[in-house]
């Protein structure tokens, strides 16, 4: 219970703080971009089984793999793509606890 807590806490709860913490000028924007971080997920879909609670997505799925991962570090390094950045390392982020807790769960 609580790896799902933490897992969808962070892809929604994280983006959301974010966005009302640091731009309050346009946060509901900020907010809506930091949440569609989750549309990474697009690529579970070429997945066997789609969704496998047991599986960890980091460098499974192509969109989670290091190289992608390199690429939205450097989304984020740059001002004009810093929010999509952002908002894709959130998702990475919370995808990662996940994989701890299912390390955790294996020992």
């Amino acid at each position: 219970m609580l790896r799902f807590l933490l897992h969808y806490g962070i892809h929604i709860l994280v983006p959301i703080a974010v966005g009302l913490l640091f731009y309050k000028d346009k946060k509901i924007w900020i907010i809506l971009i930091l949440l569609s971080g989750i549309l990474i997920d697009i690529d579970h879909l070429i997945a066997n089984p789609i969704f496998d609670p047991g599986r960890c997505s980091i460098n499974f799925h192509p969109l989670h793999s290091s190289w992608a991962i390199v690429i939205y570090i450097l989304l984020f390094l740059y001002k004009y793509t810093r929010i999509i950045g952002l908002a894709l390392l959130i998702h990475i982020f919370a995808d990662s606890i996940d994989c701890y807790f299912l390390l955790s769960e294996a020992n």
